[in-house]
């Protein structure tokens, strides 16, 4: 889901943008992060939340996922005026004719008893496909919005068919409106796999080296790559994925699931017209999910890109401002938030930031850089864990013995080292 190098790119924003040379990997990258300060010359006495991905400056961490909290100018207005870092609208495409929607659309776990009204909210289902309104007013939204809001993020989220050139006009298209990244969709559990959109090209790296290629040669802007869970190891693409050109990895996006059956009328949930069709999974109960993935490809970010300008956004159940120093302790640069904008409304970006500064006073953080990353090296194997702990053991054992030898007592310590070999 590193620090920067600067170089030339092509904008569309009216915003200055500073020189950076670009890493190379194996694909050739086109010159396109462009470093957007928006910086402050007050001292803050309070932890700094502010952060730079991939040149691009944000007040704070906190991403706007896309889905519904940023389907369409309103409520992406609303975003930014509540204060969110950034913006990822919901997904477009060309053809907007081709996604048709169905309601109910949703579904609830509770915690508790099968059907309970009662429980806290730990999961959620959705069967909704990405953006049906025409591409045209979601661009003309796009621009309206970089105008109003020029020192705010914006990133666009895309997704084509198997169609280079549909790819190349839908990332032109989109850049012209000034959009600061773009965000690429190779994830969406459900909907159109029979097109070659969203998992179906996450889940075979063959054909996301190939796509990755096309729009990375044509992108003036950064590309975050958002990763599907529903994959036996999520490094594959990560890996394709950088190596192809982009900036950045997202992850994750929803869990494939069936959410439940109602024990009354025997039908699935979210039921339509009586059938339904298994969905995406999100909220509390993926975090965990969540943390594992991110973790496995920040290690390999690190082992295998170093310091090169990547980024990489984690996304999961986040509800509170503990829940985002998770993904920050495991090397996220930014979190994303989309089912609980849902549940809590666009005002939870205050009490993640307050939770997330309270977070850093008690551990005297001044800086989200801080800390990113700092608990990824305790992970490490189960081989590794066993000859840990028998060391410890040993180690343990000697210290109850006291001294091996008679060579060994001194006079400074004679006391205690006479109570180490005392057994009551």
């Amino acid at each position: 889901m590193a620090s920067l190098s600067l170089t030339q790119i092509r904008s569309k924003n009216s915003m200055a943008d500073f020189a950076r040379p670009r890493p190379r990997t194996t694909w050739a990258r086109p010159n396109r992060v462009g470093l957007k300060v928006f910086a402050s010359s007050e001292a803050r006495a309070e932890p700094d939340l502010s952060v730079t991905v991939n040149g691009l400056r944000m007040p704070n961490p906190f991403v706007i996922g896309s889905g519904p909290p940023g389907t369409n100018y309103t409520v992406m207005k609303r975003a930014f005026d509540e204060g969110w870092g950034a913006v990822i609208a919901k997904t477009v495409s060309l053809d907007a004719a081709k996604v048709i929607n169905v309601t109910p659309r949703y579904a609830r776990l509770r915690a508790g008893a099968n059907g309970s009204t009662k429980g806290q909210i730990i999961g959620w289902e959705n069967i909704e496909l990405i953006s049906d309104r025409p591409l045209e007013t979601m661009l003309k939204e796009f621009k309206k919005l970089k105008e109003e809001y020029p020192d705010r993020i914006l990133i666009a989220s895309i997704m084509e068919e198997y169609d280079k050139a549909a790819w190349e006009e839908l990332i032109d298209r989109v850049e012209q409106t000034g959009i600061d990244a773009i965000e690429i969709n190779f994830s969406c559990p459900h909907g159109m796999p029979e097109r070659k959109m969203g998992a179906a090209v996450g889940q075979d790296c063959a054909l996301l080296e190939e796509v990755s290629g096309w729009i990375n040669a044509k992108a003036t802007v950064p590309v975050w790559a958002k990763m599907t869970p529903n994959i036996t190891d999520i490094t594959q693409p990560a890996r394709v994925a950088l190596t192809s050109g982009c900036e950045g990895i997202s992850a994750i996006n929803t869990i494939m699931s069936v959410m439940g059956i109602n024990l009354d009328n025997l039908r699935p949930e979210p039921c339509v017209e009586g059938y339904s069709t298994p969905g995406g999974y999100s909220s509390k109960a993926v975090h965990p999910i969540a943390l594992a993935k991110v973790m496995n490809i920040a290690k390999m970010m690190k082992s295998e890109f170093g310091d090169k300008d990547l980024s990489l956004s984690g996304i999961g159940g986040v509800e509170t401002g503990g829940d985002a120093a998770e993904f920050i302790l495991l090397g996220a640069n930014t979190v994303q938030v989309c089912t609980g904008v849902m549940m809590h409304g666009y005002g939870l970006v205050k009490k993640l930031s307050d939770e997330l500064k309270d977070f850093m006073k008690a551990h005297n953080f001044s800086s989200i850089e801080d800390f990113r990353g700092v608990s990824l090296q305790y992970f490490t194997t189960h081989t590794d864990l066993v000859q840990r702990q028998q060391e410890a053991i040993q180690q343990r054992k000697a210290i109850r013995k006291g001294l091996k030898s008679d060579k060994d007592w001194t006079g400074d310590g004679f006391v205690k080292e006479s109570e180490s070999m005392v057994s009551n």
